[in-house]
């Protein structure tokens, strides 16, 4: 008994080794059959990173495995990728891996698909994706092909897949995700039946509009088989859209042109409750506690052909009457409601399918709301044709019904409206062919959007609807501090609200205050945040969606650390471009006048900006603009009014203010009835040590005309005149923003203001145009305001003018005769009228009436050698 068992035991363990060992034997030859069978059948380029056989899994089938399929289209779809899947896994009899290639077909009695990726497309030019089998003598599945398969499939399925549908044609988008599918039966009977199992959630789109968004379906369906006829019939089934339960009879049948379609379904109940399950559950939440009254009834009818050319015909239908609901924890409940909504196609051409809403009427409170509706040619260009009576409290939506916005709503909304219009018209602002007739009002409505920086309070609006025009008979609203009143027309209003169009149109507005940041839009980046600790700020935009001309008048706009007073202009937004066209307004005791452009398209908002300013009061404009303090900050030392054009350009802060080293352009000043405060400025008392002649304080600048250039933070100040006195100076050169600078004064200074040495050298030449002789003094202005750097050539030019004096009166002296000469240099060095010195000899003039040129030169130096030596005890005064 013993070497029984041993001899059962050794056998087992050799079968078992032969089923894990045989099929790496075969796995070669797997491999070639399925490569074998892909090229002779796929039009595309198919790849897999392994095909395994076990005889384990299976036992006593064949179990065959290919991993990582990746299926990547040919041409017109090149590239793009038609499907994946995780495994494919077939089972089939062991014998069928002993045919040769001569044989039949190898019989596939299983598949189990996992984790594919499906999708199916149609291009524009009518290309289909997924039309990638070749063409074949003998299409029948029992063809005789070498290593070909065919399939007796018992049982498939498909596990947590996805399939995406896409058609440019008819501009429909379908996406199944979550997959789960499977079916069992006898497919190898002429007759049998398929028993399936199916869940999903669906997505659908057409021409733009969401009809399904994340919907669970689900469908559980016994299905009769004639394999013969290819006729599938619905025997035992029931499906759900979301929790609405619905029963189908009829059957599919495939014909040579497509399909053959003819079925009925329904709602197996009538109750309301079902037309709740239809929302998404998400939106709907918990309606097993809703309560609710009245009938809610679905019919429909799907019978006709599916061709390359036509649908089956739809007649679906939906009623309820007199219905109500409300939900157990809301306060609110709605009542009087009726529906009479149908779906139809009477002809089998897609672009003839029509939904007709006869009736969509409810009441929420003492608010009852009336609408009808007919939207045609729903694949291509819709048509709509609506009508809209009656009055929604917006506040009482989410008090009945549990949906969630994004900010609460409020609000009284009236409408009494008839609107006819294609999507095309709205889209291409053709509004010749959008038809409106009616008013709406609205009152106290809070507006919240991500392309407004605060919540948009409308007090009242009050719209009549003429063809494509809407006439805002008035528009009083506030947002953030600002208040405004707007009268005017909008284009395009229905294309704002159902499609991403602009709101276009012309406005008169009028306010008392306007806050300019109140009107922007915070965007997702903010420039200028490397390496920065603290979180950025969001800079501003103007809102994209407004293509508008704005009239504006405001009794006070603010804007940034400004107050404007009565501003009038007219403003042009578009693309996130502000136009300002003529913008005049009082400010600083004076008129702003302003054109230009400011935009906010890229991450850095530009501006482009003319400005002119008539009268302004210095010290306040000085005080409050950043950007004046940097172009002129000596300008605080001034007292009085100022004109001025400038033009700049540059880059604008998160808070909408100018980036200072960004700016460049040029200005114009003219100065009126000014006077000067040297106390306000340093450099001002500096000159006033170093050059001891000029009184900065008295300075005379009226009429002061100067020019300027400024960029990359650098400012170029063009030569320009002043006068003191008597005294012409000419001021140029350059300073930074930071207030480094580089500046020449030359003073064109008469002689007789560089001390009594020079004075008294005057006198004894007693001549006019001596008289009159200046010398230009140069002041080097360097460092900064705060601490300048003053540096001037006084000393070297006193020195000249008096070896220039002494030159002049030596010829004049040669000329006249040694007597005189010998006189002067007599008085000049502090004799008495009789006598001059030299090295400490008295030379008496009155017995000697010649002299030679040795004498004259030793007096020029003892003269030039005493001014000197004055000037340079007098020299501190000139330091730093």
């Amino acid at each position: 008994m013993k070497k029984v068992l041993k001899i059962v035991g050794i056998t087992l363990l050799i079968i078992l080794a032969l089923l894990v060992a045989i099929p790496f034997a075969f796995q070669g030859q797997i491999k070639n059959m399925v490569k074998n069978f892909i090229n002779q059948n796929v039009n595309a380029k198919v790849e897999f990173s392994d095909v395994s056989l076990s005889f384990i899994r299976s036992f006593p089938q064949a179990h065959i495995t290919v991993s990582d399929l990746v299926i990547t289209n040919f041409k017109p779809f090149e590239g793009e990728t038609l499907a994946t899947a995780k495994d494919i896994a077939f089972t089939m009899s062991v014998k069928e891996l002993l045919k040769s290639a001569d044989d039949d077909p190898i019989v596939v009695n299983s598949i189990k698909i996992d984790e594919a990726l499906l999708t199916l497309k149609t291009n524009a030019f009518g290309n289909t994706n997924y039309d990638i089998t070749k063409a074949s003598e003998n299409t029948s599945p029992s063809a005789d092909a070498p290593n070909g398969f065919a399939f007796d499939i018992e049982d498939y399925s498909i596990n947590n897949s996805a399939l995406t549908y896409i058609d440019d044609i008819s501009k429909t988008q379908m996406y199944l995700t979550e997959l789960n599918h499977s079916g069992n039966g006898t497919f190898s009977e002429e007759k049998s039946q398929l028993d399936t199992k199916t869940t999903a959630n669906i997505s659908m789109t057409i021409d733009s509009t969401q009809y399904l968004n994340q919907n669970a379906i689900k469908l559980d369906a016994l299905i009769g088989m004639n394999l013969k006829e290819q006729k599938y019939t619905f025997m035992e089934n029931k499906g759900f859209i979301n929790q609405l339960p619905l029963v189908f009879d009829g059957y599919i049948q495939l014909i040579e042109e497509g399909q053959d379609i003819d079925i009925t379904f329904e709602n197996p109940e009538s109750s309301f409750k079902d037309f709740l399950a239809v929302v998404p559950e998400s939106y709907s939440k918990n309606i097993e506690t809703v309560e609710t009254s009245g009938d809610f009834k679905v019919k429909g009818l799907i019978r006709g052909k599916v061709t390359e050319t036509t649908i089956p015909t739809l007649d679906i239908n939906i009623k309820s009457d007199n219905a109500s609901f409300k939900y157990h924890d809301l306060p609110k409940s709605v009542s009087n409601i009726s529906i009479d909504t149908s779906i139809k196609n009477e002809t089998g051409n897609v672009d003839d399918t029509f939904v007709d809403i006869k009736t969509l009427n409810f009441k929420i409170d003492n608010d009852v709301f009336k609408s009808d509706a007919v939207i045609r040619n729903l694949t291509k260009n819709m048509l709509v044709n609506a009508n809209i009576d009656g009055t929604l409290n917006l506040a009482n939506i989410t008090k009945a019904y549990p949906v969630d916005f994004d900010k609460e709503l409020s609000g009284v909304l009236k409408a009494k409206l008839n609107t006819s219009f294609d999507m095309e018209a709205i889209e291409t602002n053709a509004y010749e062919r959008i038809k409106n007739a009616g008013s709406v009002n609205l009152s106290d409505f809070v507006f919240s959007s991500e392309d407004l920086i605060n919540p948009l309070q409308i007090n009242a609006a009050n719209m009549t609807f003429n063809n494509g025009n809407v006439s805002l008979n008035n528009f009083d609203a506030k947002t953030g501090k600002s208040d405004f009143n707007a009268k005017g027309s909008i284009k395009n209003l229905l294309g704002f609200l159902l499609s991403d169009k602009k709101l276009q149109g012309n406005f008169d507005l009028n306010s008392n205050t306007l806050v300019v940041s109140d009107f922007m839009a915070e965007s997702e980046t903010a420039p200028n945040t490397a390496n920065k600790t603290s979180a950025p700020k969001a800079s501003l935009k103007i809102p994209d969606f407004l293509d508008c001309t704005i009239n504006a008048k405001a009794n006070t706009v603010l804007y940034d650390n400004l107050t404007l007073k009565n501003v009038e202009g007219t403003l042009a937004i578009k693309d996130q471009e502000a136009d300002l066209k003529n913008l005049s307004s009082n400010l600083f005791n004076g008129v702003l006048a302003l054109t230009g452009k400011i935009s906010t398209k890229t991450d850095t908002p530009i501006f482009d900006l003319n400005i002119g300013a008539d009268g302004f009061d210095i010290a306040q404009s000085f005080k409050s603009l950043d950007l004046l303090q940097s172009i002129a900050p000596i300008a605080k030392a001034l007292q009085g009014k100022l004109n001025t054009v400038i033009k700049l350009q540059g880059t604008l802060g998160s808070d909408m203010t100018p980036n200072l080293n960004s700016v460049s352009g040029d200005a114009f000043a003219e100065l009126l009835t000014t006077s000067v405060n040297p106390g306000e400025a340093s450099i001002l008392n500096k000159l006033n040590g170093a050059l001891n002649f000029i009184d900065f304080g008295k300075l005379d600048l009226k009429d002061l005309k100067a020019k300027l250039d400024f960029s990359n933070g650098q400012v170029n100040v063009k030569p320009f005149d002043l006068d003191y006195k008597d005294i012409k100076m000419v001021v140029s050169g350059s300073h930074s923003f930071d207030q480094t600078m580089n500046y020449n004064a030359v003073f064109q200074v008469p002689a007789k203001y560089l001390g009594s040495e020079v004075n008294r050298l005057i006198g004894k030449i007693n001549d006019n145009d001596v008289n009159q002789l200046t010398i230009p003094v140069t002041a080097n202005i360097t460092g900064n305001y705060a601490s300048p750097q003053i540096k001037t050539d006084l000393t070297s030019g006193v020195t000249n003018l008096t070896k220039q004096l002494v030159e002049i009166e030596k010829q004049k002296l040669i000329n006249k005769g040694t007597d005189k000469v010998t006189d002067l240099l007599g008085g000049l060095l502090g004799g008495t009228k009789n006598q001059t010195t030299t090295d400490s000899t008295t030379v008496k003039t009155d017995s000697t009436k010649t002299t030679n040129t040795s004498t004259v030169s030793e007096g020029v130096k003892d003269l030039l050698g005493g001014l000197l030596k004055n000037k340079k005890k007098k020299k501190d005064s000139t330091k730093n």
